[in-house]
Parts: C-alpha cells; sequence; structure tokens
C-alpha cells in the first residue's frame, strides 16, 4: 500500500463500516481510530471512530495522519474533504431494512426511540446516498469501490479480493476474512 494513500471507509450508519475498519486493520492497513467510544453489545469489536473528522470542514489538519491508514466517517462528511488530496474511498453498502433494523434495535437497547417512521427514514436514506454516489463519481481525487455488507459477511471471497485489489494487492485477504464474524449479522432480510 502507498505510504501516503488515504482510504476512507463510509456508508450509512449500521452499514458494517466498524467491520471493514476492523478488516482493513487485519489486512495491513492500520486505522486513524481515538477508540473513545468503547466497544459494546451493538459493535462488540469496537467502533473505530476519530473525532476530529467531524470537524473537518473546520479543520482538515488531521488528514496529514491519515496517509498510509484508514479512517471511518460518515458519508455526509466527505463533502468537507479538501480537494488537495486523493482519496480512497471504501462505500459500504447494506440492505435499507438491516440498516432500520439494526438501528432501531441499538436505539431500543439505549432507551431511545426514532420520531421518523422507517419508510420515512428509508426514503431520506435512499435520496441522500443517491446523491451521495452522483456527487462522488464526479470527484476526480476520490477513487471508489462498494462492498456490500452481506457479501462479506456470507464469506463471499470475491468481494474482499475486489477490495484488495482496489487497495494495490497488497494487503493480507486471508487474515481480513478471518476476522468477519457471521454471528454478528444479526438483522438480516429474508
Amino acid at each position: 500500500m502507498d505510504h501516503s494513500q488515504i482510504t476512507i471507509v463510509t456508508g450509512l450508519p449500521r452499514s458494517g463500516t466498524s467491520m471493514m475498519m476492523k478488516m482493513l486493520e487485519a489486512g495491513g492497513v492500520p486505522p486513524l481510530a481515538d477508540h473513545r467510544r468503547a466497544a459494546d453489545l451493538d459493535n462488540p469489536n469496537g467502533y473505530y471512530e476519530f473525532e476530529p473528522v467531524k470537524r473537518t470542514k473546520e479543520d482538515p489538519s488531521w488528514l496529514s495522519e491519515a496517509e498510509g491508514r484508514a479512517v471511518k466517517m460518515v458519508y455526509s462528511l466527505l463533502y468537507d474533504l479538501p480537494s488537495d488530496r486523493d482519496y480512497d474511498v471504501v462505500f459500504m453498502r447494506r440492505e435499507l431494512p438491516e440498516i432500520l433494523a439494526s438501528q432501531r434495535k441499538m436505539l431500543d437497547r439505549k432507551g431511545h426511540s426514532s420520531p421518523v417512521s422507517d419508510e420515512k427514514m428509508a426514503a431520506l436514506f435512499a435520496a441522500e446516498i443517491a446523491k451521495f454516489a452522483s456527487w462522488l463519481e464526479m470527484r476526480k481525487n476520490m477513487r471508489s469501490i462498494e462492498i456490500h455488507y452481506g457479501d462479506v459477511v456470507r464469506g463471499d471471497a470475491d468481494a474482499i479480493d475486489r477490495l484488495n485489489d482496489f487497495l494495490g494487492g497488497q494487503l493480507d485477504a486471508s487474515a481480513m476474512r478471518g476476522v468477519v464474524d457471521p454471528k454478528l449479522y444479526r438483522q438480516r432480510v429474508a
């Protein structure tokens, strides 16, 4: 992997971004994460978050720490990335009903509920992701690959091989497959 390469892992909440960060770490790409958010029942392997990404628009200085590493960002924060750098974007795709079920379960566990119906949230997410995908296609400084969460947790080796090829072919694909825990695929669409 190129030591100046910045790998961004993104997607909707509950789409497998933390799993992908763990996979990349196992494969040889060090994560940029502060581990302030502790692992819990919803993400027993950790969240791999890095607080400074939330302030990218005001202060993108953290990007110098991201060279040669992977960092997780909510898709909407990619709009704030400066255009003077190149980024490899790994977009995690998951079925919207699974995302919504996982989000609902997490909120229930915390004693919260969503004020928005699943139907409205699904429509909002679908529109946002379509807009983001169009925007991403137009970025000359961003290469991207879409990885389906369900494919990875079902053991589809092709998904990991495509990712490895996308990132230069130097990752330990076997180690990446080894950290995927299918038991954590708890909200599935039939």
